[in-house]
């Protein structure tokens, strides 16, 4: 039987829609086909491009031994660049972890938000957001939902209410191949008021526990009847990554 894992925050808002029944059918497509692999090693490369100040071919020559998978493999030195454009003369003060937290979205499901860094530059605490989808990234009311609950997580610390947030999204255009950098600034984005994201996160609610029952009572799938990791988009880490 397919177990439906709580989502992340990021994953709750790519996956909102505004009918439970719907987020029901997407959490359960998810939880059959659940992703094998996940971006770390691109988290670690930031890591140690700021920290440790790594040459970017070393970084680039690490992923091309370490990671076997062609596709995952190429996905990541597809964004590495993009990263090292990025992050190309900042010599930050400070980098260093955020602990996870976690988001009451309602009837008792508590949803992880596992914010990957922070850094300080010139006084300031830098807050990124990294989105490595290719396509459909979060935009529209589902990018304000995001915003709005990363707001109610920072507020809640002292040290991360001032800081920087920042969206580095990495899809690729609409009618390009490529992936391109857009940097979305968060006060740029619009917020929902408390109102819409109560309605928002009750929908969301409902549809998984919605879909967390109706995987309970599916029959486990035979071993062969199971889609291989061939058939995956490796782009999309889906929902638990």
């Amino acid at each position: 039987m397919a177990i439906l894992k709580v989502p992340s925050l990021q994953h709750l808002a790519r996956n909102w829609h505004d009918d439970s029944s719907r987020v029901k059918n997407v959490l359960v497509r998810l939880a059959q086909n659940s992703p094998t692999f996940n971006y770390n090693p691109l988290f670690s490369a930031v890591q140690d491009m700021l920290v440790f100040g790594q040459p970017y071919d070393e970084i680039a020559e690490g992923i091309r031994r370490g990671v076997q998978r062609e596709g995952v493999r190429n996905n990541f030195l597809e964004v590495l660049p993009l990263i090292r454009d990025h992050f190309d003369g900042i010599a930050p003060a400070f980098v260093q972890p955020v602990g996870r937290r976690y988001y009451p979205v309602g009837r008792g499901l508590l949803v992880p938000f596992d914010p990957p860094l922070i850094y300080g530059v010139g006084g300031r605490i830098h807050f990124p957001w990294f989105s490595f989808w290719r396509t459909n990234p979060i935009a529209q009311m589902r990018l304000s939902l995001f915003v709005t609950m990363v707001d109610d997580v920072l507020i809640q610390d002292p040290d991360l209410e001032t800081a920087k947030f920042e969206i580095l999204d990495f899809s690729a255009p609409a009618g390009k191949k490529s992936r391109e950098l857009m940097v979305i600034d968060a006060r740029d984005v619009p917020r929902v008021t408390a109102e819409e994201k109560a309605e928002m996160l009750a929908v969301f609610a409902e549809g998984f526990f919605l879909a967390q029952a109706e995987l309970a009572g599916m029959k486990d799938e035979r071993p062969e009847d199971r889609p291989g990791d061939d058939k995956r988009d490796d782009d999309q880490p889906g929902l638990f990554d």
